[in-house]
């Protein structure tokens, strides 16, 4: 009877047993598959959204000062995790695994921190820049001329290579299975963790957070006329440039700061800190920085006009690429050439207003009457936005297709997980 008793009381703890480990790998699954469409999504954001401001600065001239050069800088230090990095992280996802060797870890790692090194230290020279700009502004042309500003902007890339390569002698850049990635390992070395937290974050973010209160003292100051000995005047693209920058730092300081003070404290007691910390938590800290790099052009977009307008350029340009790389600085259609109207040899059509004249030539080759009694850019901006339009129509099912591909796609996914599990299930008992 007692062996009967035992053997139906293992097989309830073996049955629940088994009910729990299930239930941890269909929640280790569901994180995964979270973490692979965050990635998807911030990798497609990343790269649009940067390239985007790249070619905003490159093709408005109002977008190219001192200011604008750290902030394309940003944007490439952005972009760099997105065309490696994060690409290697997903493939790792897929294979449940890192498949790739030691060398393209050791690259994945050099290239990760690489950019969020070199973040950190252009959102410094960034909040500098706005410093001496609006509360040193008398001075602000010596010290950000066009040679002394390459210079600084070398000094921060060649600051952030340096700040890296300690990895590679400390040996810090390991694979981690938790988040499928070869990063900073913040338990190799406590002093070394300690250093990189206070001299890669906890630094350049105090600088920063001194610049950008100084300045919101002097534009209240302003404001309030406390002030008076101010000689420039805050205008309201200055202060809207100055509040773009604000928040990117503060996205850029949400998004870091779990990370960096988990692994500041894991680094200063390890014994009593590292067990209590859940692995959700550093799961979901690592993705809210790696989050992080698509969000600066959704700001500028946002929150700066100069930056909208030219995204728009930008997309509407892409359809007709001869308009890609025009100088947009004085207007949409700046450099657009059209073709002269034939001439009017009737005397009743020599006389006729340019109103009439264009509503004439509306309506050649039989197409639809347009009444075009607008100046000729507005026209040609009016054709090229019909023109956009009709493109739109056509690359529709071009998009429609790509969504069910990847609908198809997502649906494989999540098949190969079920049989993976089914396979568990049948081949442990």
């Amino acid at each position: 009877m007692m062996e009967v008793n035992s053997t139906c009381l293992d097989c309830r703890t073996a049955g629940t047993i088994g009910t729990e480990q299930d239930a941890q790998d269909g929640a280790s699954q569901g994180l995964t598959s979270a973490l692979a469409v965050v990635l998807i999504f911030t990798i497609i954001v990343d790269v649009l959204g940067n390239m985007l401001v790249i070619l905003s600065v490159l093709r408005n001239k109002k977008l190219q000062n001192a200011g604008n050069l750290f902030v394309v800088s940003l944007s490439v230090a952005d972009l760099v995790v997105a065309v490696y990095p994060y690409p290697v992280i997903l493939i790792a996802i897929f294979q449940n695994g890192w498949t790739l060797g030691n060398i393209h870890c050791q690259i994945s790692g050099f290239l990760m921190g690489l950019s969020v090194i070199g973040s950190v230290f252009n959102i410094t020279a960034i909040a500098i820049n706005r410093y001496c700009y609006i509360c040193h502004s008398l001075r602000y042309d010596k010290l950000f001329n066009q040679k002394s500003t390459w210079c600084y902007l070398g000094l921060t890339w060649i600051l952030t290579i340096i700040a890296i390569v300690p990895n590679f002698f400390v040996g810090s850049l390991q694979y981690d299975p938790r988040i499928f990635s070869c990063t900073f390992a913040q338990t190799v070395s406590s002093s070394y963790t300690i250093t990189v937290v206070v001299v890669h974050f906890i630094v350049p973010l105090s600088v920063v957070t001194f610049c950008y209160l100084r300045i919101w003292v002097l534009v209240i100051q302003v404001k309030h006329r406390v002030r008076h000995d101010f000689k420039q005047k805050l205008t309201p693209t200055d202060l809207r440039n100055f509040l773009t920058m604000f928040v990117v730092f503060v996205l850029f300081a949400v998004c870091w700061a779990p990370l960096n003070f988990i692994g500041l404290a894991v680094a200063i007691n390890p014994l009593h800190v590292a067990p209590k910390i859940p692995e959700w938590l550093f799961v979901v800290s690592y993705f809210m920085a790696y989050f992080n790099s698509c969000l600066n052009a959704v700001i500028y977009g946002l929150l700066n006009q100069n930056f909208r307008k030219e995204y728009k350029r930008i997309l509407m340009s892409l359809l007709t690429p001869r308009l890609l790389f025009l100088d947009t600085s004085r207007g949409g259609t700046e450099g657009m050439k059209s073709k002269p109207s034939p001439a009017v040899t009737n005397n009743n059509q020599a006389d006729m207003p340019a109103n009439a004249r264009s509503l004439r030539l509306s309506r050649r080759n039989g197409a639809k009457m347009v009444i075009m009694t607008r100046p000729r850019k507005a026209q040609i901006a009016i054709i090229h936005h019909m023109y956009v339009k009709v493109q739109l129509l056509k690359i529709a099912p071009l998009i429609y297709q790509y969504l069910y591909c990847l609908l198809i796609y997502t649906r494989i996914y999540q098949a190969h997980f079920s049989f993976k599990r089914i396979q568990v299930l049948f081949c442990n008992p």
